[in-house]
């Protein structure tokens, strides 16, 4: 190739490894050492450039020859630097990652200086920060915090010493501080006999240093998102849990902003490494409700295993059937076989609920995945008899093996056209009918009719119920079907005239999921009470609307055996 690639990468800067790997706010490496394999950019700004590998005492640059996606976010992961055309010997050709590499040396490549590129070629990335000007208050405060934080800003009689260093050691700043206050905090290790204590951390996080201290005493701060990335790594290390979690709420801000779901995926091991588990949930939830668009993306073939176990457990996973999720599976197993051990692989594969793959893709997996299956012969098949069984049987039948595999029997949230529909209320249509799924749509997008099987088993599937989707923009659209409403947008989802046909053995949890249209988001999913569901607004959403002017609602039905 004769052009230059650049490659633009968000750049996730706080939730990779904190370790001599990998570039963090907590691990600044703009003066790092020259070690072999390090990584560095060189051009105008810290997050911009053709990039550089350490190697054999000088550094060289990379050629752009098979340079894509997965090569940008290892150098996003592990580069600071600059900008510019590049010299010196080209060390790396045909560069070929996963992804999720701690350098690029760790990837496939021809060997250190083969290649038959110019510097004309040298490749190059841009690593986007995230950034936001959103602010919150956090108060753990008791009845003295006043009179403490006007005892840490004397600093009168203080009788210890931190010194915040930079990771570089280069740089120290030294605060005076009261033992007494810091031996609320055992993590610290702090004794009678104890003078000082040193702390590492960047340089980006020095400003933020003395407000975390006051907190120390005063139990209140003021949050950003911009100051939380430090915030949070400064109260790991000084075991102030309830700001930990406090301040890991507001990562949630930022879950949506990354399409790529590196941040998330990094941000979800941050919380294994810190001990958080406000923030792995958060992130589990959100990772669960995107689950087909993590599958499709590069992030997915390289998740750990903990996280994937934790991942399958989740109910609310939004997927377009169980055997998609299978497949996805699957892949991952197949490109990890030489990491993950036979039982491990098991135990995953267990978390699959056989019991709600649709019977006819069912009877097509006795003839897929034949590598996979030769290796759990036996759980394929005890899947794969469950399956028919529970599509063959009255419920009657299995009633009693419920109580000991309840989730085997849940339905996740599937969203298959024969259970779903989704329109967008921005946009009004004429009345029209959809003849491939029963749908006749109303006067505009906003009233839907269509009809799904009773339920997935193959019992059930000759049996139907017709369903009324509608969403509401106004008291007086709601006045006008006999509805009182008092916020909007409000939805109404509910079965007509024989809605209580299957009662005493079927219920239906049914979903509302709210997405952005055009960016493959899902940002809110809520269920329906008395066949209504107040959409809440943006500042009380678990997470915010990034697209308040352009998202869709999609309508799920799951049925579920009482």
């Amino acid at each position: 190739s004769s052009k230059r690639r650049i490659m633009y990468l968000l750049w996730p800067l706080l939730f990779l490894h904190v370790s001599a790997q990998r570039l963090t706010l907590f691990d600044d490496r703009l003066k790092q050492p020259k070690q072999e394999g390090s990584v560095r950019l060189v051009g105008d700004l810290p997050s911009s450039g053709h990039v550089e590998v350490y190697h054999d005492g000088q550094w060289g640059t990379v050629c752009d020859d098979g340079w894509e996606l997965a090569e940008a976010q290892v150098v996003c992961l592990t580069a600071g630097g600059q900008y510019g055309e590049g010299s010196g010997p080209i060390w790396l050709d045909d560069m070929n990652c996963k992804g999720s590499e701690s350098s690029l040396s760790e990837c496939s490549f021809k060997g250190w200086g083969v290649t038959d590129c110019s510097h004309k070629e040298d490749a190059g990335v841009v690593c986007k920060n995230i950034t936001s000007n959103r602010q919150f208050s956090v108060d753990n405060s008791l009845g003295l915090s006043h009179d403490l934080g006007i005892l840490f800003d004397s600093g009168n009689s203080c009788d210890f010493r931190i010194n915040v260093q930079h990771t570089s050691e280069e740089e120290e700043l030294t605060f005076c501080e009261y033992k007494m206050i810091l031996m609320f905090y055992p993590e610290l290790n702090i004794t009678n006999y104890s003078r000082n204590l040193t702390v590492k951390v960047s340089q980006t996080c020095h400003p933020h240093v003395s407000a975390f201290l006051r907190y120390l005493y005063t139990r209140q701060i003021d949050v950003s998102i911009t100051s939380a990335q430090c915030l949070h790594q400064l109260a790991f290390i000084f075991g102030a849990k309830k700001l930990m979690e406090d301040v890991g709420r507001t990562f949630t801000l930022l879950l949506p902003e990354d399409n790529t779901f590196l941040t998330q995926v990094s941000m979800y091991e941050y919380g294994v490494r810190t001990g958080d588990l406000v923030l792995q949930e958060n992130v589990l939830q959100y990772l669960s409700w995107n689950c087909e668009y993590l599958i499709s993306s590069p992030v997915w073939s390289t998740i750990s295993f903990h996280m994937m176990d934790a991942l399958l457990q989740h109910s609310d996973l939004i997927v377009n059937d169980e055997a998609f999720l299978l497949e996805a599976l699957e892949t991952w197993i197949q490109d990890k076989c030489e990491e993950i051990s036979s039982d491990l692989q098991a135990s995953l594969l267990n978390h699959i609920r056989f019991l709600l793959i649709p019977v006819d893709k069912l009877y097509e997996i006795q003839f897929s995945s034949r590598v996979l299956r030769q290796n759990h012969e036996k759980l394929y098949l005890t899947g794969l008899l469950r399956g028919f069984q529970f599509n063959a049987l009255p419920f009657s039948k299995i009633r009693n093996q419920m109580d000991n595999m309840s989730s085997e029997y849940l339905s996740r949230i599937y969203t298959g056209d024969e259970w779903s529909v989704i329109f967008n209320v921005s946009t009004v249509k004429y009345p029209r009918y959809d003849y491939n799924y029963n749908r006749r749509y109303g006067q505009n997008n906003r009233i839907l009719t269509f009809s799904t099987p009773a339920h997935p088993s193959a019992l059930y599937r000759k049996q139907t119920v017709f369903w009324q989707a509608q969403v509401f923009l106004s008291a007086q659209e709601c006045s006008n079907y006999g509805i009182s409403c008092y916020s909007f947008p409000v939805a109404r989802f509910a079965a007509n005239g024989n809605q209580n046909m299957y009662t005493s053995t079927i219920r239906y949890s049914n979903r509302l999921i709210l997405s952005c249209k055009n960016e493959n988001n899902v940002f809110h999913v809520q269920d329906f009470k008395n066949s209504m569901a107040v959409i809440p607004n943006n500042s009380s959403m678990d997470l915010p609307n990034p697209c308040p002017d352009d998202y869709s609602f999609r309508f799920v039905v799951r049925p579920e055996y009482i």
